[in-house]
């Protein structure tokens, strides 16, 4: 037979063991039993509430960042479904002016239909920087495709600052 601490007599003995106790422990016991409480109310309730309080301004700040920058792309994404539509032969001549202007010798572009292959020996990482974000405003091309190495030309650092490239990119180009 099993008893159940909520049982009748499980109640009564324990209210009967309470009354046998000295009046200084039932005190102590029921200091006990507040603080316990105190505890467990604070762990359980005011800490989380408090933490959540405290870090609320950061975490505000970390969102207000975040949806600036939602409102700049969305702006960014506006502006770029608004733009009006490229004149595909005006992309692609701005393109072919783009790599004699920007890159010279260095490189040299070719044209299948829809793609254009950029073959480059020798370009500077900095020319060939600047030259893909005119390739991606003015000429509308998109890079679909690169094989690049750095070139062994840059031997001495000193006549060659910046890293140089051989390889090719291959672009899609605006739609006829």
């Amino acid at each position: 037979m099993s008893r159940t601490p909520s049982s009748p007599k499980s109640a009564s003995a324990l209210s009967a063991h309470w009354h046998t106790l000295a009046p200084r422990e039932q005190h102590l016991l029921r200091a006990a039993v507040v603080l316990i409480a105190l505890a467990l109310l604070w762990w359980l309730a005011l800490a989380p509430a408090l933490q959540t309080l405290r870090s609320a301004p950061a975490r505000h700040a970390a969102l207000d960042a975040q949806l600036q920058q939602m409102h700049t792309l969305q702006a960014e994404a506006e502006a770029l479904k608004n733009a009006p539509r490229a004149d595909p032969d005006n992309a692609l001549r701005a393109l072919q002016a783009s790599v004699t202007e920007r890159l010279g010798p260095s490189a040299r572009l070719g044209l299948s239909g829809d793609r254009a292959t950029l073959t480059i020996k020798n370009t500077a990482a900095d020319a060939l920087a600047l030259w893909l974000v005119q390739a991606r405003s003015n000429g509308k091309a998109a890079a679909q495709e690169a094989h690049w190495t750095r070139s062994s030309a840059t031997a001495d650092p000193a006549a060659h600052p910046s890293a140089q490239w051989n390889g090719t990119l291959v672009l899609a180009l605006p739609a006829r």
